[in-house]
């Protein structure tokens, strides 16, 4: 079948009010009428609301790039799925690397913050991937298991339908090295197998993105492969011709 690319970018740590509706502006102009992708950009939690005007009645979507799994409560610093709302996010990232790594996200905790984004209405873009040590143990396979069972533990697999899957190997995030095509491939098309093994309908709808110092010089070849179905993208994302390049190899 044929599944819709999505190219989302993850700013990150980074922007101001200036440069968010310049970079905006810039993208919105390139690709309004001429992608067939879904795009979506996840902004740092203060800018949604500038994010969320700036992209009405456009063809851009909104993601948030952390949300808490408590409903309400003594949680300082949190950010509610229900605050969420109010802004018009559609999507919102779950168990990047950098939350897994420097903020202690554990597999069970990613696993109910994907339930209570999908009990909310709203689509998690679930991060998956391996150090550059557990590659080299050749544990890639076992660690995307690992981390995608926990969901499936938590939530029938039903749900998937409702889940975007982003593969980002951690060894590739931010450094300059990505993946080959091929190998990021392997393992795309292993996760879907993976999940085909709890349904295997679910499977060859889930949307399976590519991760990892994607830019617009590598894109193409990495959305040539039957099982990467688009990417989420980091540094690139902040710069226009960078971003519009990526998606208009997506098509």
């Amino acid at each position: 079948m044929t599944r819709k690319k999505i190219v989302a970018g993850n700013w990150k740590m980074n922007g101001s009010l200036a440069s968010n509706e310049q970079l905006l502006e810039g993208i919105i102009a390139k690709i309004e009428s001429s992608s067939d992708s879904l795009v979506i950009v996840s902004s740092p939690s203060p800018y949604l609301g500038q994010v969320s005007e700036l992209v009405k009645n456009t063809t851009v979507s909104l993601a948030a790039q952390n949300v808490s799994q408590h409903s309400s409560g003594a949680y300082t610093g949190e950010v509610s799925l229900d605050m969420l709302k109010e802004f018009s996010v559609e999507y919102v990232l779950v168990g990047h690397s950098e939350r897994r790594t420097y903020y202690s996200e554990t597999d069970s905790i990613v696993a109910d913050k994907v339930k209570a984004v999908l009990e909310s209405g709203m689509k998690p873009i679930l991060c998956i991937g391996e150090t550059l040590e557990e590659r080299q143990a050749e544990q890639t396979l076992n660690v995307c298991v690992k981390q995608i069972d926990a969901v499936l533990n938590t939530v029938d697999v039903s749900n998937f339908e409702n889940v975007v899957i982003a593969y980002e190997p951690v060894w590739a995030i931010g450094t300059g090295l990505s993946a080959t095509a091929q190998q990021a491939q392997d393992v795309h098309e292993f996760i879907r197998k993976h999940i085909a093994t709890y349904n295997a309908n679910v499977a060859e709808k889930v949307q399976i993105l590519y991760g990892g110092s994607v830019k617009a010089n590598n894109s193409e070849e990495l959305f040539s492969m039957a099982d990467i179905d688009g990417a989420l993208v980091g540094g690139a994302s902040l710069i226009v011709d960078e971003f519009v390049g990526i998606i208009k190899a997506a098509g």
